[in-house]
Formats: C-alpha cells, structure tokens, sequence
C-alpha cells in the first residue's frame, strides 16, 4: 500500500516473533498479559530499528504505549470467524460432545452458549499447523475456529470445509479483521507517509469497539466481542461480554455519530458493569492469575 501510494519509496521487511509465537504450549489468557504479541515490535521502533510495525488490531493493547501511536487504520477485513470442520458446515451440527479447538475465551463462551454439550479444547500454533492438527486423529479435533481475515491474509480462500459463522451467533473480537500501523509518535518524517492507508470509517469502528474494552479494565484475552458498523459517518455498535463457560451473556448495542465513536464505546462498556461484567470477568481474570 506505502509503494502504491508513494512512487521511489523504498521499504524493507523486518519479520519478528514474539513471545505469542514463540509459546504455543500454554493457553493464552494464562500468559496473555499486556504486549503478548506486541512487546518484541515495539522495543524495535523505540530503538529505531524499524520505522513501522504491524499488528493485528485485535492484539494491540487498548492503551498507546509510552512514546508510540497508531499513526493509521486501513481499511478492515472480514470480520467474522471460521468453522473449520469435515463434520458439519454449522455449529448447530457438529455432533454431540464433539471436541473444538480454540485458544480464544471469546469464541468458547459463544459456542457454548449455542452448543453447551461441546468439547472445548485448547490449541496453539499459526494457521498451518492448527490446519494440520485438524486434520490429524492424533490430536482429537473435530472442529477448529479461526478468524476469517486470517486465512484470507495468508491465502488459504480455497478451504471446502471453512464455513463463516453468522455474527448473530459468534461476535468478533474488538478489532478483529483490522490492522494498526504503529510509529514513534514524534516522528514527523515517517508519519506522513501513513496517511494514504488511514480508512476513517474503519478507524471509527475500532475506536468505539477498543474503547469499550478499555470501559471494562481492556484485557484482549477475554471473553469480550464488539463489532462497530459505519454507514455515512453513522455508528452502530454491538458488544457483549460472557462468562466462560457461555451460561451467562451480557449483550448491549447503541448507535451514535463516528466522531462520537469514543463516547459510545464507554456508554455501552458502562451498561455493561451495570449488567454484572465486572462479576463475569472478575472471575475469569481470578481463575488466570492463581
């Protein structure tokens, strides 16, 4: 996008893994704390080793690090997640007791407020080797769910047995299926450059939906879903939070300008604690840190 935009720039590639990559053993919300798969990129730009990172949105914690900002948003993704089964194209039809893999909280109490009888069981690894063990008997997954944006990213568009999951029944997470350009926040020179890839709809999306995360005490390991929608600079903003185990959903949804998009994601994040939130995540943050 920095090459279309920007004729003789010259960019360079820096892959870097982060301590999310590197641990695929333990689950995520044990060892999810603030800068999972954040940190390795962000000592990078402070040291002036890169000029931009890249994250997934989903992954950036809600508060801008000291000295760094989100200096674009492009454009968003597809937001929705991915049944990955040879067994059945709905959860409603996966058989009884059948064992899902997923590392997400989020995606486990949304099932299981649908399907309380399934399995749910953890898994780790990039797309290729959750696809593998998948496919594997060895490792006794009937199903995987993974985040549509993803797969798209990487190529995988061809999957017969990838199958979207209505929103109606899994909401995503806050930022899912968008992107966070991240700069030093005093550098007037690189800055600039960024804003050919601002997308203003999608940034006030993710505005609203990260602030309801931050209304809440932010946390992206938790199971908290929000999905704000921009039509002709008007927000809608749809957001719950469950417990772990799916028994209990707190669901909440308003609508306000985009440039009031900070605004409606604390509103909703505070209908939310009067709810009982607090309670349902407490627990869960509880159940992590013992």
């Amino acid at each position: 996008m920095l090459l279309d935009a920007w004729n003789g720039l010259k960019v360079d590639i820096v892959f870097m893994d982060t301590q999310g990559d590197l641990n695929r053993h333990d689950p995520l919300p044990a060892i999810g704390g603030k800068g999972l798969f954040t940190a390795e990129l962000e000592a990078a730009l402070r040291e002036d080793r890169i000029d931009l990172a890249v994250h997934s949105l989903k992954d950036l914690p809600v508060e801008d690090s000291p000295g760094l900002a989100v200096a674009a948003v492009p454009e968003r993704a597809d937001t929705q997640d991915l049944l990955i089964s040879h067994q059945a194209d709905r959860l409603e039809d996966l058989p009884s007791g059948a064992v899902v893999g997923t590392s997400s909280l989020r995606r486990a109490a949304q099932i299981l407020a649908l399907r309380p009888d399934l399995r749910i069981k953890d898994i780790r690894g990039n797309v290729d080797t959750r696809l593998r063990k998948l496919d594997d008997p060895a490792y006794g997954y009937d199903a995987i769910l993974l985040a549509l944006a993803g797969l798209q990213r990487l190529g995988h568009t061809d999957l017969p047995y990838a199958h979207p999951i209505p929103l109606a029944t899994v909401l995503p997470a806050p930022g899912q299926g968008a992107l966070a350009v991240q700069a030093r926040a005093n550098d007037a020179e690189i800055r600039p450059y960024l804003l050919a890839l601002e997308h203003p709809p999608t940034r006030a999306a993710v505005t609203a939906e990260r602030a309801f995360l931050a209304g809440l005490g932010g946390g992206c390991s938790l199971p908290v879903a929000a999905l704000g929608t921009v039509i002709d600079h008007h927000l809608d903003l749809q957001a719950l939070v469950a417990s772990a185990d799916g028994r209990r959903v707190i669901r909440v949804s308003g609508s306000a300008s985009a440039e009031s998009a900070q605004a409606l994601g604390r509103q909703l994040a505070a209908e939310a604690l009067a709810q009982g939130a607090q309670e349902l995540l407490q627990t869960i943050r509880s159940a992590y840190s013992a």
